[in-house]
């Protein structure tokens, strides 16, 4: 079955309703990320949405973080686990005595080994944030680079929220 190339007047259609929605949007950020998302960059990613790549793009990237996301929590979730089970059997082999000062002990090591964990789920995450932003880069997407700056990620957060939102309309063609 051929698929029919849309009129260039139903492109031009296309590309005024997601700059107007887009525009729209920007609009309603806090005042110091508005001026960080000017109108060239909103007319270029109009101009990226005119297909859909970029939304299957996007909505993939956000399953796989979603995926990400719940492993990591599972992997928390089983050191607590760990954690929870070593303080029970330090109860069940130990005098009442014994157990203040080695439970104290243990709590030491829990938290120390939490927060180790912690931390390498957190360069996990941010390792993901920076594949996003290398994906998005190389399809084109504009506003998207890898950066570790809190602001420009940010802006790349809206920018993300924008273009999920566009594909939950009804876009005419």
């Amino acid at each position: 079955m051929d698929v029919m190339e849309p009129t260039p007047e139903a492109l031009q259609r296309k590309l005024y309703f997601l700059l107007e929605q887009l525009q729209e949007m920007a609009r309603e950020l806090p005042p110091k990320y508005q001026m960080r998302v000017p109108i060239e960059l909103l007319s270029g990613l109009a101009n990226c949405l005119l297909n859909d790549t970029v939304f299957e793009i996007v909505k993939g990237l956000m399953e796989i973080q979603h995926v990400t996301e719940k492993h990591l929590f599972q992997q928390r979730l089983q050191i607590i686990n760990k954690h929870t089970l070593e303080i029970q059997e330090m109860i069940n082999t130990t005098t009442p005595e014994q157990q203040e000062s080695k439970r104290n002990v243990l709590l030491r090591r829990h938290k120390e080994e939490l927060k180790q964990a912690d931390m390498k789920l957190v360069i996990q995450l941010d390792q993901k944030v920076s594949d996003q932003q290398d994906t998005l880069e190389k399809a084109g997407v504009p506003g998207f680079f890898v950066t570790s700056k809190p602001i420009e990620i940010k802006v790349q957060m809206y920018l993300l929220d924008f273009i999920l939102r566009l594909s939950k309309m009804d876009i005419p063609h």
